[in-house]
Parts: C-alpha cells; structure tokens; sequence
C-alpha cells in the first residue's frame, strides 16, 4: 500500500528526498511531465495546454527534530523542525542523519524529577536524542548538526478500518494525488508534491509561480479532536465523517463560491463530507492563494488523530472519499469550468 510506504520513510522539513524518490516512481507513467524546482518540489503534469489549467497540491514533508550540538556524556542536542508538542517527544524512537542511526529522545527520568517539573511539559533544554554514544568524540562521528531526526513508526491496522502510524500529515494527501493520477481529465492538470510546508509554507509559493494555475486545490490532513476530553462543538473534525472542507485558517479564508462548489460535487456523488471547525494552524493554500493576481484555491483534508506524532490515528473510508470528492471537483470542472 502507497500510504504506508510513504508514512514509514523519513522526510523532515528539508529533507524529502526519500518521500519524492518514492512519489516520482508512483507517478511515472501517469503524467506527461514530471520535474522538480530548485526548491525540491516536484511536479507531475498531464493534458499540457489545455484550459483551465488546475493544481494539486499536497506536501511531502514532516515535523521532526535536527541536530544541533553535544553533550560530553555523546548525548545529542536538538531543535524542533515545525510543530511538535514536546508532551510526545519523550522515549520515542528516531533515526538521525542519512545513515538512520537509531537513537531514543530521552530526558531526565520521572524518578530524579521535582514535583514541580512533573506538572508541566519538559523544556526542550532538557530534551535530548541518545544513540548509545558513550563521549561527544564518538557521538560526532555517527551523527553530525544539521543531521535530521525523524520519528520511526509502522503503519500498522487498527480498530474500524483505522491505519495507525506516522507522518499522515501530509502523506495522506500525496497519496490521494498519486491515485488521482490514474485518470485523465479534459483539462492541464499538475499535481504538486511540496516542500517545507511544516516550517512556512515555502514550497507552495514557488509551485504557484511555476504553475500559475486557474484554480488551486490542497489536499491536507487535518486535526480530528473527537476525543475525550474534548467537548463536541470543540470538535475541529471527525474520523470517520468523511473530507473536511476548510472554511478559514490562520493563512486563508476560503471564498464561498469555492466552499460552494466543494459541497455541491459532495452532495452530488453522495461523499460524506463536513467543515473544518478550526481557524487557527496553517497550509499551503496560504500562500497559494496570495500569489501572482490570487489564486483560486480551495482546502480538502483527511481527519487524522493525534495529528504531529508518531501515532496519528486515519479512517481508510474517510481517505477514499477524499479521493472520490477530489476527482469529481475535476471532472466538474473539465465538464462546466471553474466555480464563479
């Protein structure tokens, strides 16, 4: 399965390369033209010329850490690469650097803490990635600062139809624009798999030069907070409602005849669907939207559990119907054009 090899491979912000290796293979054959940017995005484009002219987008990279010094005793210090809440850093297991040198963020036992550290989340001072190094000679020659540290997590079944694992933010979106691929559509369409999403949205900016589309869709995962603890109206989306479209974050508010449309290809082939209850975080529409004249662009997510660790909880159902809504808002718009 795509989505499993995609969510096990390691790719940090920065440092996709793996997570484009496997998506450039996947797509080799179902487009025309494929290239990457100097930035590392890539680019998958079929139906060249024709109009309107559509862009996908999904991003390829995940949160982690990077390295970025010593201890004497060869334990690693290190930074967060986007946002991770330190709360699910502590004993995870990671691979630093190229090589995937196993090691575990550790920190100070719960023993040897006051009863004021334990009420509240670690600092990331204290925070640290042991590889087994026994002094900072031998530590710096098996990993080196700038190395990248990333979560190392099966994608294994779970529960109702449930894929449990790492990294679905965004995988769960390049694999939706993988399996679109595998049809044609009367219209230009690239699918783009970007970069550095999880530090600012830098790639997207670039693709939406590159492209200059008619009409942007981003394909995202999304918080799913139907947990306890959590009350209802509280509920940002939920697993197993179907895909969240996205009526406003911190980076975008989407236009109502955008919104419109999404719902109007929903209800018409029968696709669950529901809204993002959230306007806080960011994605790639942000700055897809701001660019050249603006851009068209519109938010489908996948609900996803636990969202930035490395168990973030899917429902399979709610990712095919994702699949089914975004394939029907391209066949909608090679058949009646753009929403006005």
């Amino acid at each position: 399965m795509l989505l499993r090899r995609l969510a096990e491979a390691p790719g940090v912000s920065g440092d996709e390369g793996e997570v484009r290796a496997i998506l450039r293979e996947e797509v080799e054959g179902r487009a025309e033209e494929i290239f990457c940017d100097a930035m590392g995005n890539l680019y998958a484009r079929k139906g060249k010329g024709k109009k309107p002219r559509v862009m996908l987008v999904a991003h390829m990279d995940e949160v982690g850490l990077i390295v970025t010094g010593y201890e004497k005793s060869g334990l690693l210090r290190i930074d967060k690469v986007g946002g991770i809440d330190n709360r699910v850093l502590i004993s995870k297991p990671v691979v630093v650097g190229k090589d995937r040198v196993p090691g575990v963020i550790g920190a100070k036992a719960i023993h040897l803490q006051k009863p004021a550290e334990r009420k509240k989340a670690i600092p990331l001072e204290n925070i640290f990635v042991d590889i087994g190094a026994r002094s900072q000679d031998e530590a710096e020659k098996m990993a080196k600062p700038g190395d990248y540290v990333s979560f190392t997590a099966k994608t294994v079944d779970i529960g109702d139809n449930c894929l449990c694992g790492k990294a679905f933010d965004d995988r769960a979106g390049c694999a939706v624009l993988v399996d679109v691929l595998k049809e044609d559509y009367d219209l230009e369409l690239t699918a783009v798999f970007t970069v550095q999403e999880e530090v600012g949205l830098r790639g997207a900016g670039v693709a939406a030069y590159t492209v200059q589309p008619d009409l942007a869709l981003v394909v995202e995962s999304t918080s799913a907070s139907d947990v306890a603890g959590t009350k209802e109206q509280g509920h940002v989306t939920k697993l197993g409602g179907g895909p969240a479209i996205t009526l406003m974050d911190s980076s975008y508010i989407a236009p109502q005849t955008m919104v419109n449309f999404l719902v109007k290809i929903a209800e018409k082939l029968a696709v669950p669907y529901q809204f993002r209850h959230l306007a806080t975080a960011s994605t790639d529409a942000g700055r897809i939207s701001q660019s050249l004249e603006g851009i068209m662009t519109g938010v489908i997510s996948v609900p996803c559990r636990y969202i930035h660790s490395p168990a973030c909880i899917i429902s399979q159902e709610d990712w095919h119907n994702t699949v089914r809504l975004v394939k029907g808002v391209l066949n909608a718009i090679a058949e009646g054009g753009l929403p006005t």
